[in-house]
C-alpha cells in the first residue's frame, strides 16, 4: 500500500490524550482515526448517510476491523489517514486505510473496515443502495473491486 493508493486524506494532529505509557498512539485511537477518516470520506463525496438511513431504514453495521501498525506515532505528530473503498459487495463495503505522516510517503499503519448495510427493523443484510453505489464508482474508478 502508498500513498498513491488514495484520492482522500483526513489530517489529525495527535493529541496528548491520544498517547499511552510509552509515549506513542495508544492502539485503540487508531480505530478512531480511521472512523473519523470515513466519516470525511463520504462528507467529501457529498453523500447524505443520514439521508439514506432515514429514507430507506437501512444502516450499516461494522463487522470487521483490522489494524496493522508499521511505525510508531507519537504526541504532536501531524498525520493523514487516507481512505479508499476497496470492495463493493451487494451488502458490504470495505475500507481500506492508511496512516501516513503528514506530506510524507512513510506508511506508519495501515487498515481495513467492513461494513454491512443491515435493515435496521430485522436486522438482516440490505442491499446497498444504487446511489451510494453509484458515488462510490464514480470516486474510485477502477480501483474499486466488486462482488
Amino acid at each position: 500500500m502508498t500513498r498513491s493508493d488514495f484520492k482522500f486524506f483526513f489530517p489529525f494532529r495527535v493529541r496528548y490524550s491520544e498517547i499511552d505509557g510509552q509515549k506513542v498512539v495508544f492502539n485503540a485511537h487508531y480505530l478512531t482515526y480511521y472512523d473519523t477518516a470515513i466519516t470525511e470520506f463520504f462528507r467529501v463525496l457529498r453523500y447524505d448517510y443520514a439521508g439514506q438511513v432515514k429514507a430507506d431504514g437501512t444502516d450499516f453495521h461494522t463487522v470487521r476491523t483490522v489494524v496493522e501498525y508499521k511505525a510508531p506515532i507519537f504526541f504532536d505528530q501531524e498525520i493523514e489517514v487516507g481512505v479508499r473503498a476497496a470492495r463493493l459487495g451487494r451488502s458490504s463495503l470495505t475500507f481500506a486505510l492508511a496512516i501516513l505522516p503528514r506530506g510524507a510517503e512513510t506508511i506508519l499503519a495501515t487498515g481495513e473496515v467492513v461494513w454491512v448495510n443491515t435493515d435496521q427493523a430485522t436486522r438482516k443484510s440490505a442491499v446497498i443502495p444504487a446511489a451510494l453505489r453509484e458515488v462510490l464508482r464514480r470516486h474510485e474508478g477502477p480501483g474499486l473491486t466488486e462482488a
